[in-house]
C-alpha cells in the first residue's frame, strides 16, 4: 500500500494541468494548496480510506 499517491487535476481558474502529492496516511482532510501557474488557492478535498479508492475534489476558494 502505497500512503503517497500522485495525480493530475486541473486548476478551476485557469484550467491548466496540477500534479498534486496527495498524503493517504490521513483518511479525510481539506486543506488550500495554490496554483503553480496563477498562483491562485485551491481548495482541496481528498478522502482516502482505502489508497486503492480515493476520492478528490478540487474547487475555487470562494465556491
Amino acid at each position: 500500500m502505497d500512503l503517497i499517491q500522485q495525480r493530475t487535476v486541473n486548476c478551476p481558474y485557469c484550467g491548466e494541468p496540477l500534479l498534486l502529492l496527495l498524503d493517504c496516511s490521513v483518511p479525510e482532510q481539506e486543506y488550500i494548496e495554490d496554483c503553480q501557474v496563477c498562483c491562485r488557492p485551491i481548495t482541496v478535498t481528498l478522502k482516502c480510506e482505502d489508497p486503492d479508492d480515493l476520492f478528490l475534489s478540487v474547487r475555487r476558494e470562494d465556491d
